[in-house]
């Protein structure tokens, strides 16, 4: 993995009102759970895709991307059906269950237990070779397994950005154009804003929960530590270090010392504590800025943002990881070939198709074909997303993957992270708790025979 030090930051411009699409009902008629039907009228093919219930210009794109591809020929038909995101997992896992998966269907994280457990059909054969060669380095790893393409990702969105109030740093003397580009300089900061904020406002809003440290400070884990929670060869948990209680220290300061609130304001992955100006700071996805400029307009012209703080031992290491939104084919579908030629269509052939997507959603997601990062690069309105250059050329290039291994190792971690902030128990005390647990998961799951080979 390339890695490079950060060199550059760069400040929201003022941007007015950003129009949204109005919230979409759903995509199409189809029930989840239902069969796929691979029959049709007149010999038409009818394949089943759902997504995941996204923000309203997704929902929007959704749509409308299904029914260009429907009205671009005559021998498939998509039906697409919109799945409230805390209903997906018990929906598929009934439809799995039933041999009624969708044909195809959005997927995000790690694809290694879904390729393990037979759920995936392979994209080569029913997607081109000179699609798949486009998908960029950096999508690899979420893509493929051992040069086998199961998955063709939508976006690449880096989990861990930091965002700020250009205002409520000035009225402290902090430096808003530059920002803080270390975990000591965050502090410092920290120092100065607090007393010039007033009731119910913070310095920062970073993870807080066990399962949001559990994935969004992956990255963070590999800046402090130089790896993450597994030793190379998945036989052991490798937290019992000092990077990682480094890392733990940091955020135990920012809880002891009421820069952060005791409370969640708003979900880590939610911008209405930034955008109701509650917090200086704010680390969340890349994604947030989309919320910001649809919901709260009047902050986005004073909006900061840059690569996640670096620990003092870094040396370049990124210290956010790559989340993603993939379109797979299920293992078992009848209609491989067909939702291999919507997929194709849709995703990885005219890369005007992708344009109103990462336009719509305002330039806070990168895109893993660079025709299609050049096509809308060149859209007129990224002259007013400066930010966009931040996410896609200075912070996405550099991010590690998700973690392949499984969930609960990642939980282990940040059961151990929220403990230690809130105090409820010593570094040495939360690693102990932790390396049990997830010794347990690597002998219950057999991970010594699972390791990747790099």
């Amino acid at each position: 993995m390339r890695i490079t030090p950060r060199t550059r930051r760069a400040t929201v411009a003022a941007l007015g009102a950003l129009t949204v699409g109005v919230m979409i009902a759903g995509c199409g008629s189809s029930t989840p759970g239902e069969s796929a039907d691979s029959g049709g009228e007149d010999g038409v093919t009818t394949i089943q895709f759902w997504h995941r219930n996204f923000t309203p210009v997704e929902n929007e794109w959704y749509e409308n991307i299904i029914k260009e591809f429907n009205d671009s020929q005559d021998e498939i038909k998509v039906v697409g059906t919109q799945v409230p995101g805390d209903a997906w997992d018990q929906k598929m896992k009934a439809a799995q269950a039933a041999g009624k998966a969708p044909d195809i269907y959005t997927h995000p994280g790690s694809i290694q237990d879904a390729v393990n457990a037979g759920q995936l059909h392979e994209l080569n054969g029913i997607v081109p070779d000179d699609a798949l060669a486009e998908i960029s380095d950096a999508a690899k790893p979420v893509s493929e397994i051992d040069g086998t393409y199961y998955a063709y990702p939508l976006l690449l969105e880096p989990q861990a950005v930091l965002f700020w109030n250009k205002d409520l740093l000035d009225a402290a003397g902090v430096d808003s154009e530059q920002g803080p580009t270390t975990w000591d300089e965050l502090m410092d900061a920290c120092a100065k804003i607090q007393p010039t904020l007033a009731d119910g406002q913070y310095c920062i809003s970073p993870a807080q929960d066990a399962a949001t440290f559990a994935w969004s400070t992956v990255g963070q884990q590999y800046n402090f530590a130089g790896h993450t929670a597994l030793n190379a060869d998945w036989t052991a948990a490798d937290i019992d270090d000092a990077g990682y209680r480094d890392m733990m220290t940091q955020y135990k300061t920012l809880w002891d010392e009421g820069y952060m609130p005791k409370q969640p304001l708003a979900d880590y992955g939610g911008g209405k504590d930034f955008g109701e100006e509650k917090v200086a700071f704010k680390v969340s996805g890349s994604w947030m800025l989309s919320e910001i400029g649809s919901d709260y307009a009047d902050v986005l012209g004073k909006t900061g943002i840059g690569p996640m703080v670096n620990s003092a031992e870094a040396d370049g290491r990124t210290a956010t990881t790559l989340g993603n939104f993939k379109w797979v084919v299920d293992a078992k579908t009848k209609n491989a070939e067909a939702a291999g030629e919507f997929l194709s269509w849709a995703i990885a052939g005219d890369p005007e198709n992708l344009v109103p997507f990462f336009v719509d959603t305002q330039f806070t997601k990168a895109p893993v074909r660079q025709s299609v990062q050049d096509a809308v690069a060149a859209d007129p309105k990224a002259a007013d997303a400066p930010w966009s250059s931040v996410i896609t050329e200075e912070i996405a290039p550099n991010a590690i993957p998700e973690p392949t291994y499984p969930w609960d190792v990642s939980l282990a971690v940040g059961t151990a992270f929220e403990s230690v902030m809130k105090g409820s128990a010593s570094p040495d005390a939360a690693i102990d708790t932790a390396n049990k647990a997830i010794q347990t998961v690597i002998d219950r799951e057999g991970l010594a025979d699972k390791a990747p080979s790099e």
